[in-house]
């Protein structure tokens, strides 16, 4: 925790601070490696953050829901009706909104707006590793690691948009704190460096949101005690790692003298009814060493990409399904059909639905036969994803496995062409925008193009 002094009577040191008026700033962190925020609150005394019926400028955003753990994809959205009962499972298929698309009977609120959505079932390239990584950026953990690895989406877009509002990151990292680490990984930097990396304002520290006594116009003293801080730990490492803080000391005073984003992460501004249809997702159950089914993670990620947040990404759930399959999916998936219908409407409703795309997708599939212990083991070879809203062409589904779901038999979609496809949204180009590496090598966000049927590029 920094004790931060200003104005007042009592001795100052030499730059001008004061012994008697503090500000604590702690728990809020921005970055891998960034100067810890918190405390932060009582500023919107002086500076109100946007309310609901204002008028903001328009961006593109994505909010990316990681189904952390691999869910079972002929459980969720490819129901294999006609295959063994061994494989078929527990669940029923229904009917949706788009005549001859169906999903799982625990989806009925997500059936009715799957106009809004688009299923891709076949999707592949994935690896046998339990973390989010694929889903955050593209590549295989591996893929230039030497250097740092690849950005994540959400870093990508840090350093090729910027901020919308000099108050508001471009990034923002809702993934909760989990038992397995790779499960609560918001998308790391790579070899962009911290400066690019997540804003992630942790549960329990936003209670501690509280700027006491405090005008905006003594926000200088901090940009000088932050550009001390920076000047003190970069000397001090010697290896580099802390070269971004420039960056990060530019970006806390940013934060620290508005309130647009601290608005966005108080929810109890939001209208109740509004709340009460997101729910809260509790009690959290089969959470093991996972996420909890935090429903109002989705709400909150409304709300930043509202205030102008570019990126928002979340981990929702433990799919990892070994054992009690079905219990699992009717546990986490009647939750997520709520929250995930709820910020549709939301969306909808305030003219954002075709500004922001939704992705909902895990690292991997799950096995078609079930195993002893009533659950699905491992599974790359194949999985599905949803995507929502986006401007893209929604209402349809894209590619499908065969009988018993084991491989993609019809229009495989790689990983990487989802990613295209984000990033597209966003209005960045994934074919001419490159990203210069530590090395001054140009390296591409991703190899495939985004999916031609989703943005009216592809026939048939």
């Amino acid at each position: 925790m920094l004790t931060i002094r200003g104005a007042g009577s009592g001795r100052r040191f030499c730059d001008g601070l004061s012994r008697r008026d503090f500000l604590v700033i702690g728990g809020l962190s921005w970055g891998a490696g960034g100067l810890s925020l918190a405390g932060l609150w009582r500023a919107e005394q002086a500076q109100a953050a946007p309310a609901p019926g204002d008028k903001v400028p328009r961006h593109k955003s994505v909010i990316n829901i990681f189904l952390a753990g691999g869910p079972p994809h002929q459980d969720l959205w490819d129901l294999k009706t006609e295959a063994p009962s061994e494989i078929r499972g527990e669940f029923k298929p229904i009917q949706t909104s788009v005549p001859g698309i169906q999903i799982c009977e625990v989806f009925p609120l997500l059936a009715q707006r799957i106009d809004s959505c688009a299923i891709i079932r076949s999707v592949v390239g994935c690896e046998l590793a339990h973390d989010a990584v694929q889903c955050m950026t593209g590549w295989p953990a591996s893929s230039l690691r030497s250097i740092g690895g690849r950005p994540s989406l959400g870093a990508a877009v840090a350093r090729v948009q910027g901020p919308t509002d000099p108050a508001v990151p471009p990034f923002v990292g809702l993934t909760a704190k989990t038992q397995h680490p790779p499960w609560a990984d918001p998308g790391q930097p790579g070899f962009l460096g911290p400066a690019h990396g997540a804003f992630r304002p942790d549960g329990p520290d936003l209670d501690n949101m509280l700027l006491k006594d405090l005008s905006l116009e003594r926000l200088a003293d901090r940009r000088t005690l932050l550009s001390s801080v920076d000047r003190l730990r970069r000397d001090a490492d010697a290896s580099g790692i802390m070269a971004g803080m420039d960056a990060f000391g530019q970006r806390a005073f940013d934060v620290l003298s508005g309130s647009r984003l601290l608005g966005a992460l108080d929810l109890t501004k939001e209208d109740p009814a509004t709340r009460a249809a997101y729910g809260d997702g509790k009690p959290y159950q089969w959470q093991y060493d996972g996420a909890p089914t935090a429903n109002e993670h989705l709400l909150m990620a409304r709300r930043l990409v509202e205030a102008g947040v570019r990126v928002v990404s979340l981990s929702y759930g433990r799919w990892d399904s070994h054992g009690d399959n079905f219990a699992t999916v009717r546990d986490h998936g009647g939750k997520l059909d709520q929250c995930l219908s709820a910020l549709i409407d939301d969306l909808k409703m305030r003219g954002m639905l075709d500004d922001v795309a939704v992705v909902v997708w895990g690292e991997f599939g799950r096995t078609p036969k079930i195993n002893a212990a009533g659950g699905r083991d491992h599974w790359p070879q194949v999985s599905s994803a949803v995507l929502i809203g986006g401007g893209l062409r929604t209402g349809q589904v894209i590619g499908a496995t065969n009988r018993l779901g084991e491989h993609a038999t019809d229009r495989p979609v790689h990983m990487q062409e989802i990613m295209a496809t984000l990033y597209h949204t966003l209005g960045i180009r994934t074919a001419e925008t490159t990203l210069t590496d530590p090395s001054g090598r140009p390296q591409y966000l991703v190899e495939k193009l985004p999916i031609g049927e989703l943005i009216g590029t592809r026939s048939g």
